[in-house]
């Protein structure tokens, strides 16, 4: 049951409290600390331990993984004798593979179309969220509150102690003024774990605020200079806008932490926002598939939680990649959830393992990230002026609105655009259509109009350097500049 009727309330229903144990929270909390200055033979020990768990799991309540792995004992398996799995492949057995009691795809399915129940839990014990797509293949997730409570203790327990004292009376940044800018519509992981702290601690409400990177920048900036936010959590190219508003004036806030994630992070983008509001830029990695994979320290190096986590970086014919050198993709093994085993899942990132020491003392590997290439496309208006549109609010709208996965919107020029179309994509014309409508729509409350959308139902989709097909292309070439004019 989702919600109860409270006589005391008047009869209104009552939300139910998301998932949340505080008894293993605390445990997990004080073993994430104690790994986090522990040795790499510590930290190596937890993770076999661990994977041996999940394995023995896995076998015992996951059918699709009790047929994968047979008779052999999983307390044998090792991660080199187990087949590499993909999204796809297992959205399309997902009731075999999550398990039981949670597997039930079609209630999760409709459980996630439903935006008034972000946070609430699912069957009483489970947080839910959905991905968004961003290979072509959305994906639903399923985490109890053991899981929580690891991405809990790495979310608050990792990040670099920019203030010691402050962050160890205050881990979880509750006295701060937390603005998150992302996509607020849907059940992605950011929104839910945001909206499931509110709801377990409703001071929050007051402290910890969301906006929708669909708005018009120039609310967007209305309303950040209200809520004068002291930390703000959004994807890099949000925190570029962010500091070209600022520096033209039209912004003026004084964060002391801006956190991002979602995208890459260039050097150059960290230290045009570093610079421009005069606060360090924390960078972190995850994935719905695990929500908080590796935090940068203060020497601005990204380490793996590798306590949780196991990344395999993998050359194209699947074999290990020496340190140093940049894989094909990656392929991860999620620690933390028994409920919904990832194992030997293949990410599409690429990635590069360091395992020399750090000058932060950690001894958590770090690693390098290529992911998304995708950039800000700027659009001029009737009026001569110029308007900058975020890549991941132009991914959302034609989700979100036209129901398009597997597509690329490309700018040809300051007023014309070209959306192309994958060719798995069903019904690709009326899907195109869709998706034209809707940037129409999008646009014009951003005060664009009279754009040329081209559709184009074809396989020519260009791949940037990460490999990854690039849902957002500035430039039919990525890599090179397009002019804005």
């Amino acid at each position: 049951m989702l919600a109860t009727a409270d006589p005391a309330k008047n009869g209104q229903p009552v939300r139910a409290a998301p998932p949340f144990d505080p008894w293993q929270t605390a445990q997990i909390a004080a073993d994430v600390m104690a790994a986090s200055a522990a040795s790499a033979e510590a930290i190596d020990d937890r993770q076999r331990q661990r994977l041996a768990a999940l394995l023995r799991a896995a076998a015992r309540h996951s059918p699709y993984f009790g047929r994968l792995f047979g008779s052999e004992d999983p307390a044998r398996l090792s991660l080199a004798d187990l087949p590499v799995t993909n999204k796809r492949t297992l959205m399309a057995t997902f009731e075999d593979w999550v398990a039981a009691p949670a597997n039930d795809l079609r209630a999760l399915t409709q459980f996630v179309a439903d935006p008034s129940r972000i946070a609430e839990p699912f069957l009483d014990r489970y947080v839910v969220w959905e991905s968004s797509g961003s290979t072509g293949d959305p994906g639903v997730f399923v985490q109890d509150a053991a899981a929580m409570a690891v991405y809990d203790a790495l979310e608050g327990l990792r990040r670099p102690a920019l203030n010691f004292g402050e962050r160890w009376l205050d881990p979880f940044g509750l006295s701060e003024r937390q603005v998150f800018i992302g996509a607020l519509g849907g059940h992605f992981a950011s929104t839910v774990s945001i909206e499931r702290l509110r709801r377990l601690n409703p001071l929050l409400g007051h402290t910890v605020r969301s906006l929708s990177f669909l708005l018009p920048a120039a609310e967007l900036v209305e309303r950040l200079v209200a809520l004068n936010p002291t930390v703000i959590a959004t994807y890099p190219t949000a925190a570029v806008l962010l500091a070209s508003e600022q520096r033209a004036g039209r912004l003026s806030i004084r964060p002391r932490e801006i956190w991002t994630g979602g995208e890459d992070l260039s050097p150059a983008m960290r230290h045009h926002v570093s610079e421009t509001f005069g606060c360090p830029v924390i960078e972190s990695y995850g994935a719905s598939e695990f929500l908080t994979l590796a935090t940068a320290c203060r020497e601005s190096r990204l380490h793996l939680n590798s306590d949780w986590a196991i990344l395999e970086p993998v050359d194209v014919h699947g074999r290990l990649v020496p340190d140093g050198e940049l894989s094909h993709t990656t392929l991860l093994t999620n620690l933390a959830n028994h409920v919904q085993p990832v194992i030997r899942y293949d990410l599409g990132d690429r990635v590069t393992m360091h395992h020399g020491p750090c000058a932060c003392g950690s001894a958590l590997p770090v690693i390098s990230v290529e992911g998304r290439d995708e950039a800000p496309i700027t659009l001029g208006t009737a009026k001569r002026r110029s308007v900058t549109l975020l890549p991941l609010a132009l991914v959302t709208v034609l989700e979100e609105e036209a129901g398009l996965f597997d597509f690329q919107l490309v700018r040809r020029g300051p007023r014309d655009l070209v959306l192309h179309c994958g060719p798995d994509v069903a019904g690709a014309d009326q899907a195109l259509r869709r998706g034209r409508d809707a940037l129409v729509a999008f646009l014009a409350k951003h005060g664009v109009t009279g754009v040329r959308i081209a559709c184009r139902s074809d396989t020519t989709l260009v791949r940037g350097r990460s490999g990854k097909i690039g849902r957002i292309l500035a430039s039919e070439h990525p890599g090179h500049d397009q002019a804005t004019g």
